[in-house]
């Protein structure tokens, strides 16, 4: 299956992406097995190009995930020079039989058989803190990076709630306090707030089906895409979200769009005269005892894809998982207040968010650039598209996260397997042995 080049450009979406004919299966698309970049040169056929977009297109994404830093100019995110902090192995032998009932179905499905299902390519558990299960699949290793895509929103919305809550930004001011080159866009009247909420009226599209949508000349801009032939538009975040138009009202309801977290991005620099990422290594990544640096995706002049192009490995991705289950709190010192992650993850205006339509996550709500389950496990997820997420269970003391490269974006595609197998190992973990 091969993806039209459009299609390739849309990265950020939220909305479902249909692939044009059935994926193969993922044993048939392990990266490894087919070679994708071996040799010296590697053969033209085994090649994955940025410029063509080839490096978007299905199963090339198995391999080119785990390798963008060799695809697009990146920023490092310093892990500072502490130690790295512990990650206990204490492995069970019994997570990959735990069954579920996926969402909507009758049939049942394993945790191991639910992994291969969303084409994963590493995924790891801790419990109480330790790691309790632990998986890597393809070119994935516990050193490899992968990219995260819109993970990265929570960590830049966790970011701005720190400096909301130090009194660097007010979140009830204009936007245009911070940022008066968005006067005159869609972003001009709308509050730090809304935007971090996505309670923005804004036209913009993310519609993958629509090859006029927004999320194209978007990804151009932020660097995330190639310019197609003949393209004239912006090729810097920054000269892009000044053109986007208002429709609509602010605060009216949850829309999904990703150019509110560039907003974000700029709303920390500026706020703080760093770049976004800089803050991010200085506030939280060089605290968390990571493994390794982090990297992120730059436009061409230099800024962070905030929205989506962060690079992490699993194990640093989990540390930031467990600090947020254990409130702020992890590698011996409070780095986020306690009071910031109670409030992200009390939630937003569930009614708010029923009006996005999302048919299997009835209840949830959307806070400062995560989502909030509001089931009776208090759970809260990160999510990116083609299946990366951090999902933080308090009640079961769990925290898990994932990297993948399903052939279809949109978490809508395979919700009905992740949230019924998240749970069902967060009631294997909470029951005795």
């Amino acid at each position: 299956m091969r993806w039209s080049l459009l299609t390739g450009l849309l990265l950020l979406a939220c909305t479902s992406v249909q692939a044009q004919q059935s994926p193969a299966h993922p044993e048939e698309t392990d990266p490894a097995k087919i070679g994708w970049m071996q040799g010296s040169p590697p053969p033209p056929e085994k090649r994955i190009l940025f410029r063509d977009s080839s490096f978007f297109s299905f199963p090339k994404t198995r391999w080119s995930f785990a390798h963008i830093g060799e695809l697009v100019p990146t920023a490092r995110i310093s892990r500072g020079s502490g130690p790295v902090a512990d990650l206990p192995l204490a492995l069970r032998e019994d997570l990959d039989t735990v069954i579920f009932t996926p969402l909507g179905r009758t049939d049942t499905m394993n945790w191991a058989q639910a992994f291969e299902a969303v084409y994963g390519d590493a995924i790891l558990i801790l419990h109480k803190g330790n790691i309790v299960y632990e998986r890597y699949k393809g070119v994935m290793k516990p050193e490899q990076p992968h990219i995260a895509f819109s993970v990265t929103k929570s960590y830049f919305g966790t970011l701005a709630e720190m400096l909301i809550a130090d009194g660097t930004i007010d979140e009830t001011a204009l936007v245009t306090r911070y940022v008066p080159e968005l006067a005159g866009s869609g972003f001009g009247d709308a509050t730090v707030r809304q935007i971090l909420d996505m309670t923005t009226g804004l036209a913009y599209s993310e519609d993958y089906s629509d090859p006029a949508a927004d999320i194209a000349k978007f990804s151009v801009a932020v660097g995330a895409a190639p310019a197609p032939p003949g393209y004239a538009g912006p090729r810097a975040a920054y000269d892009y979200l000044p053109t986007i138009p208002k429709q609509g009202a602010h605060g009216e309801g949850f829309t999904y769009k990703s150019v509110n977290t560039e907003v974000v991005g700029w709303l920390i620099a500026r706020a703080t005269g760093k770049r976004p990422h800089e803050v991010l290594s200085e506030r939280i990544w060089s605290k968390l005892g990571a493994d390794h640096d982090a990297s992120i995706m730059i436009d061409s002049a230099g800024s962070p894809f905030t929205a989506g192009g962060l690079n992490l490995t699993l194990r640093d991705m989990a540390r930031f998982g467990e600090t947020m289950r254990l409130k702020g709190r992890f590698n011996g010192k409070q780095i986020i207040p306690e009071s910031v992650v109670a409030k992200m993850t009390a939630g937003g205006k569930q009614s708010d968010f029923a009006k996005a339509g999302y048919n299997l996550l009835t209840g949830w709500s959307y806070k400062s650039q995560w989502w909030v389950t509001h089931n009776n496990h208090g759970a809260f997820n990160a999510r990116g598209i083609h299946g990366q997420t951090i999902y933080v269970d308090p009640k079961a003391q769990m925290v898990i996260v994932r990297f993948a490269s399903h052939p279809k974006a949109a978490n809508a595609n395979f919700d009905d397997i992740s949230l019924p197998a998240y749970q069902a190992i967060a009631e294997r973990l909470m029951a005795k042995k």
